[in-house]
């Protein structure tokens, strides 16, 4: 791990406004994405940039800076859900299908004209979801959502293969989405 502070080793705020600039309307997005309403999203968001800034001594600058952020968005957001999961309010429902009932209640509205797209994306799960928003709403390469997820790329391909034959009997009935 480098020695002296983050200015030392080039990284102070300047360059994180820079990152802030590059990076910051695509992590809002995934944030949007993985997030059941905007205020989870702004947690996210905030708390991703903050793990950044006080890890970025174990940035590789040899490596792309956006896939580790991204890792970073996506390990913030397992963790916070298992968070949850432990929680007491959290388990106070009396069966999964009422717990997956008041979580459906709660999701933000998304584009009408996909309305039907994002209801099913919402209802894969969580493994799946995650695969792929950054797959498909990142357009990442395999190799990048494998390296992300900490899993093998035939992992990857597996849960996107699983994920659209879950999709296709979901949206059975939609005419005007091709997979």
């Amino acid at each position: 791990m480098p020695v002296g502070s983050q200015e030392e080793r080039g990284f102070g705020p300047s360059l994180l406004n820079q990152y802030i600039q590059q990076y910051g309307k695509r992590l809002y997005g995934l944030c949007l994405h993985l997030c059941v309403n905007p205020w989870e999203a702004d947690d996210l968001y905030q708390e991703t940039w903050l793990k950044a800034l006080k890890n970025i001594a174990r940035y590789d600058r040899r490596r792309e800076f956006e896939p580790w952020l991204t890792k970073i968005c996506v390990n913030t957001y397992r963790n916070t859900l298992r968070r949850v999961a432990r929680s007491p309010i959290f388990n106070q429902f009396p069966n999964t299908e009422a717990k997956e009932a008041c979580f459906t209640n709660l999701q933000a509205k998304e584009n009408p004209d996909y309305s039907s797209l994002y209801e099913a994306i919402g209802q894969l799960p969580e493994k799946l979801r995650v695969t792929v928003i950054l797959f498909y709403f990142r357009d990442m390469e395999l190799a990048s959502v494998a390296d992300i997820l900490g899993i093998p790329q035939g992992t990857v391909k597996s849960r996107l293969h699983k994920a659209r034959k879950r999709l296709k009997e979901a949206l059975a009935d939609e005419t005007d989405l091709q997979f």
